[in-house]
Order: structure tokens, then C-alpha cells, then sequence
């Protein structure tokens, strides 16, 4: 029954990253039929001059091979095809991780490829995130529980103010005053970037790492604990006031095992949704303005980078990977709820 549901799951999110791709390739039509026509031009006047230095054809003949070469690439790159046609053949080009090349970004070995240049800002990402999302998801909980345990508390009146104050603030922002307070002011901290120049050798290279992601990392774990806790706070004191915590009380049980035997467990399905929530939204482009701040070499500032230079390569390469590691992540999701929540059908009965 779990591997129906399982399966039903995987098959609904390929239909609905697939839709996602068609939807965003019609949208950059244009601007992709522009960026490859440029690219065509280029390539010719290339061969075109290769083709005129080594002297296998007269001037008078190269302008006829210019538009014989230029209907030819035209043709292999789906321009003459009509609107449908392209819109589909591109979106099956990004579906199967065909981005193609960068008309300006560079990977680290001077490598084109758009493929290429996101393999080395993904695990960048997924390295800061995923730290985020662990220190987060612990911190938040040990604090959510002792607020659930004394509402109305100095802990839990001190975090809810905490919380309601940092909610209506943009991330962004609270990284340039960090940013000004550790790195400019106190100079305790790099201001950004991922390692030294020249890059320490061994152990000490990996501790100059944690050296310069230690104030973005902060940033994103000082912002991101009190939301955490109190969102997990009102869940718990939800599920506190249901009739089987009422029963487990009459029984004489202890408020430590109600709270983390029984109620914890109830409580579990939502608190993850909420955390892997926000760990996806971070990881997946929603802090394109908070890599640039720190000059973190993710996904989020590669998507800066390429906005600003009209590279439109590598723009869809890297909304097409984000939509695929969101998607996934939300995959992942509905698998690990159907573990926890046992009242959730998963093609059998109730």
C-alpha cells in the first residue's frame, strides 16, 4: 500500500515538473531564440574566419557558406520549427539537464557548460543550507517544547516577541547589519566569499571554510530559530488540548512522557511539513539577495550573476535545477509524512 502511494507521488511530481518546464519555456521563448541566434552569429564569423586563413575557399564562395552554415544551425537548433514545436523541444532539452553553454559565465576551469557551472554552485548551497536546516530544526524544537511546557512564561513571552519582531524583517537586511557589526566593525569574521587567497592546505583549509560561511551560516540560524520554535510552540499546545493528552493525564502519566512520547509524536507530521518548507524555499532561490550580500557562490547569486550579465543560459538552468531540487524536496516530504502520520491513506483502507 505505501509503495502505491510512494509511486502515486513520484509519477503526479514528474507530470508537474514537466508542466513547470513547458510553462517557463514558452515564457523565454523569445528571449532564448535571441540569445541562440547570437550565438550562431558568433560561431560563423568564427569559421568563417578559420575557414578564410586557411584558404579552401575564395571570398566570393565563404558568403555562400555563411548562409548554408547559418540555416544549417538554425535548423539543428529547432528556429525554423514552429512556436509549439520549440517551446516543447526546449523544455525536453532542460527536463533531460541539456542547458547547453554560457554566453559569459565560466566555471572554475574556464568550462562553458551551464551543466558544469551549476555542479559546482549546488553543492555549495546544499552544504550551507542543509547546516542551516539541522542547527535550526534542533534549537527550535528544545525551544518550541519549553514553551509548549510554560506558556505565557518569560521564555515564551521573550521568543514570541523575538519572533513576531524578525518575522516582518527581509533576511537580506539583518545580514547587512551582521555583515557591518562582524565583518566591518568587530572584523571577527570574513565578509564573504568561501575561502582565503591563496586557499589553506588540509584540515586548515576546511576550518577556513567554516571561517567564511560562519556569519551567513548565523545570519540564516539567528533569523530562522524564533519563527521555528513558536510555529512548533502553537502546534504542541494544539495538540496538548486533544482528548487522548486528556486521557494519557488521567491515567496518571508524566507530563515529561505525555509531552515527548505522546503529544511530540502527534505533533510531528506538521512540524517537519513547516521546517523541510522552509529549508526548500532557502535552498531553491529564495535568497538570491542574501548570497549576493555575503558573496556566497551558490545558486542564489550564480541567478544574480546571470540576470545581471542577460546570460539566459544559465538562467534557465538554474530555475530549471531549482524547480527539480524543490520538487524533490516536496517528494521527499510526502514520503516522510506518510511515515509519521499513520492516519494518512496510502491506497489501502483507513
Amino acid at each position: 500500500m505505501y509503495r502505491r502511494y510512494v509511486l502515486k507521488r513520484l509519477i503526479n511530481a514528474v507530470i508537474m515538473y514537466a508542466i513547470i518546464l513547458i510553462a517557463i519555456s514558452a515564457i523565454f521563448n523569445f528571449s532564448a531564440e535571441k540569445t541562440i541566434r547570437q550565438d550562431i552569429n558568433e560561431q560563423i564569423k568564427a569559421e568563417s574566419l578559420r575557414v578564410l586563413k586557411s584558404g579552401t575557399m575564395k571570398a566570393s564562395q565563404i558568403e555562400e557558406w555563411k548562409l548554408k552554415r547559418q540555416i544549417e544551425l538554425e535548423h539543428r537548433n529547432w528556429l525554423d520549427r514552429p512556436f509549439v514545436a520549440k517551446v516543447f523541444y526546449r523544455a525536453y532539452k532542460a527536463f533531460t539537464f541539456q542547458y547547453g553553454n554560457s554566453m559569459s559565465i565560466r566555471s572554475s576551469k574556464g568550462d562553458r557548460s551551464v551543466w558544469k557551472i551549476l555542479l559546482e554552485v549546488i553543492p555549495r548551497s546544499i552544504m550551507l543550507y542543509t547546516t542551516q536546516f539541522v542547527i535550526v530544526t534542533i534549537i527550535a524544537v528544545a525551544i518550541g517544547l519549553k514553551m509548549a511546557r510554560k506558556p505565557g512564561g518569560f521564555l515564551d513571552r521573550s521568543v514570541s516577541f523575538l519572533a513576531l519582531a524578525f518575522q516582518g524583517l527581509p533576511i537580506w537586511w539583518v545580514g547587512m547589519v551582521f555583515l557591518f557589526l562582524f565583518a566591518y566593525t568587530l572584523k571577527i569574521v570574513p565578509s564573504g566569499g568561501l575561502s582565503s587567497l591563496p586557499k589553506p592546505p588540509g584540515f586548515l583549509g576546511f576550518l577556513d571554510l567554516l571561517w567564511h560561511i560562519a556569519l551567513p551560516l548565523f545570519t540564516l540560524v539567528f533569523v530562522g530559530i524564533w519563527g521555528s520554535a513558536y510555529y512548533i510552540r502553537q502546534i504542541v499546545l494544539g495538540t496538548m488540548n486533544e482528548d487522548f493528552i486528556m486521557a494519557a493525564r488521567a491515567r496518571g502519566l508524566s507530563e515529561q512522557k505525555i509531552l515527548y512520547k505522546h503529544t511530540l509524536r502527534s505533533a510531528a507530521p506538521p512540524i517537519v511539513t513547516q521546517v523541510l518548507l522552509g529549508f526548500l524555499v532557502s535552498l531553491t532561490g529564495g535568497m538570491i539577495i542574501f548570497e549576493g550580500i555575503f558573496s556566497f557562490p551558490g545558486l542564489g547569486k550564480l541567478y544574480y550573476v546571470a540576470l545581471q550579465q542577460n546570460d539566459l543560459a544559465v538562467v534557465m538552468g538554474d530555475t530549471s535545477i531549482s524547480i527539480f531540487l524543490f520538487m524533490s524536496g516536496l517528494v521527499i516530504l510526502d514520503f516522510i509524512y506518510g511515515l509519521l502520520d499513520p492516519r494518512i491513506k496510502v491506497g489501502g483502507k483507513a
